[in-house]
Parts: C-alpha cells; sequence; structure tokens
C-alpha cells in the first residue's frame, strides 16, 4: 500500500534522503521488535519495517540500476545472489543464537547494529540521477501522469507480466516445497525443511552462474531457452516417487529458474530508463496479483489435493516463453 508513493518518490531530487530515513525506521523497528513485551506492539514494529524497507531496499535497487544501465542485467543477478546469500544466512544466524542459550530478541538487536553501517554507506554512496545531470527536474513529466503512462506502456506490461509468470516457478513454489513433501512425497518435517535449504542454495549457483552469463548471452534468449528447460523438469519433480529424488530434480529447477527475476527485474527498469522509481511503483501495484495464485493453489488443494494444485504452476514457464520476444 505504501511502496506505490515510496517509489515515486524515488524519482524525485528525495531519494537519498528517502532511502536513509527508510533504513532509520527499518534500524528502529528492529529494536522495537526486539523489545516488544506482548504481540501488538511486535506486529506494529514489524509493519513499520515493511513499508521502510520498501524506502532503503527497493530505492537502493533503483538507484544500482542507475548506476550502470548498460549491466542492469548483471546487477540485478549480483543483488539476487547477495539476496540468497541473506537468505541462507539469517536461519543459521537465529540457529547459532538459540545454540548458544540466546533468543530472537538478541538476533533482532543485532540485525539493528548491522543496519548502521549500512545507513552511513547509503548516505556517502554516489546517487546516480534517475535521468542525468542534463535534464532538469521540472522538464520531467508530472509522477502521477507518468505512473499512468507505464501502466498503459506495452513493454512494461511485458515485463511485469514476466515477472508474475516467473514467480510460479519461484516463491510460489518455495512456499508449497516443504508442504509438499511431507503430505504428498511422505518426508519428514526435517527432510523439508532440507529441501528449503537446498532451493536456496541453488538460487546462490544460479545467480553466480547468471553474472558470467549475461557477459556473453542476451537474458530475453536465457528466459526462452530456460522456459522449456523448466517446462520438462517440473513435471519429472511431481512424478519421481522417490523423496530424495525430487530434491535432486528440483535443485536442478532452482538452478535453471534463478535468472528469472533478475533478468525480467532488470528489463523493466530498463523499460522505464530514467523513471528508476517508477518502475518501483508499477511493480508493487501489480504484486497484489500474485498473491492471489497461492489462494488458487490452496482452494484446488483443498478441493482435489495438493499433487493436483500443484500442476498449476506449470502455467509459470509455459506463459513465460509466450511473453518473452525472441532476442534480436
Amino acid at each position: 500500500m505504501v511502496e506505490p508513493a515510496i517509489g515515486l518518490a524515488g524519482d524525485t531530487r528525495h531519494r537519498r534522503p528517502v532511502v536513509v530515513a527508510g533504513g532509520v525506521f527499518v534500524a528502529a523497528s528492529l529494536v522495537a521488535s526486539a523489545v516488544a513485551p506482548g504481540f501488538g506492539l511486535l506486529l506494529a514494529a514489524q509493519c513499520v519495517g515493511g513499508f521502510s524497507a520498501g524506502a532503503f531496499v527497493s530505492l537502493s535497487q533503483a538507484s544500482l540500476m542507475d548506476l550502470a544501465p548498460g549491466t542492469r542485467e548483471r546487477n540485478m543477478a549480483r543483488w539476487m545472489v547477495v539476496g540468497s546469500l541473506g537468505a541462507v544466512t539469517g536461519p543459521l544466524v537465529l540457529a547459532g543464537a538459540t545454540f548458544t542459550g540466546r533468543g530472537w530478541r538478541e538476533v533482532f538487536v543485532l540485525l539493528a547494529l548491522c543496519t548502521l553501517p549500512l545507513l552511513v554507506m547509503a548516505w556517502r554512496a554516489h546517487a546516480p540521477d534517475p535521468i542525468g545531470d542534463d535534464e532538469p527536474h521540472d522538464a520531467r513529466p508530472p509522477l502521477l501522469a507518468g505512473l499512468k503512462a507505464a501502466l498503459r506502456d506495452r513493454e512494461v506490461l511485458r515485463w511485469l507480466l514476466a515477472l508474475e509468470t516467473g514467480d510460479l516457478l519461484g516463491d510460489v513454489l518455495l512456499g508449497f516445497l516443504a508442504l509438499y513433501l511431507v503430505d504428498v512425497a511422505g518426508a519428514s518435517a526435517g527432510f523439508g525443511g532440507f529441501a528449503v535449504a537446498v532451493w536456496s542454495g541453488a538460487g546462490i549457483i544460479g545467480g553466480a552462474a547468471l553474472v558470467r552469463l549475461t557477459r556473453t548471452m542476451d537474458g530475453a534468449r536465457y528466459l526462452r531457452v530456460s522456459a522449456p528447460v523448466a517446462l520438462a523438469l517440473y513435471p519429472a519433480f511431481l512424478l519421481v516417487p522417490s523423496p530424495a529424488a525430487k530434491v535432486a530434480v528440483v535443485a536442478v529447477l532452482g538452478v535453471v529458474t534463478a535468472g528469472w527475476y533478475p533478468i525480467a527485474q532488470a528489463r523493466l527498469f530498463a523499460s522505464l530508463h530514467g523513471r528508476s522509481g517508477t518502475a518501483i511503483a508499477v511493480s508493487s501495484l501489480t504484486a497484489p496479483v500474485g498473491l492471489v495464485v497461492p489462494v488458487i493453489v490452496a482452494a484446488v488443494a483443498t478441493a482435489a489435493g495438493l499433487q493436483v494444485a500443484m500442476w498449476l504452476l506449470l502455467a509459470g514457464p509455459i506463459a513465460l516463453f509466450l511473453v518473452v520476444p525472441r532476442a534480436r
């Protein structure tokens, strides 16, 4: 609800203060979470941290895209690798704190302290003008008019659709992965957790490979090549009977699909060159559409079983192949 306004604020001369203010509120929300005496304050702190991350993280991503427009896909791949490392490190830190007799509150305090040097770096970092220093801010189109025009742009809509369809074999699959292995494949809960860790590791490997691959291969070509590969791997994941074999297949699938988000996101920024904050705004406006998909999968699973419902995710690579244009 808040991120579209944050994105548009990023296309003004006030981007740096917005990013830093977002970081301050992220740190404050972590401290408030650590000292929360009850669920009410904890929930409020997490809500503040959620929309503050839109300013601190999303606009930092937009600035990264503006720094080197010619290498957006490679930089988005690097962004994804760092994010995947964070996703793996977080649970390990929490597990380590538990193992040493600490609790989650101490982890939140540690994260708040880690935010402070990031705030200093964000303030000192070079923040490129989204359009260019040679064009005055007064010459730019009104923010809301630019947002409406972006939502009518076919190229923008193409890459927004690519983001959402590619996510079916991304976050949506990850959300059901452990449940599927336990309830359908008969694996233990611990094995389900292991599968999630394998998926996260596959994302790191796939992202690192993409950093090198984008030096010689066009991103759109990669999407059109990898979509049919995923279309073959995913049914194999559903059909092989052994849980161990399923995890082996899903590991390969995770490597193959790791590049879908960074390439589609980089192409979205490219389609709105000079308005990276608007790119953040339009992607956040369409994000609720992706939230409907798990509900649909859950409804089908309730009616016909999770094994049947998981086949719906095949729509992802099919739609991605149809949406992405042939690389020139």
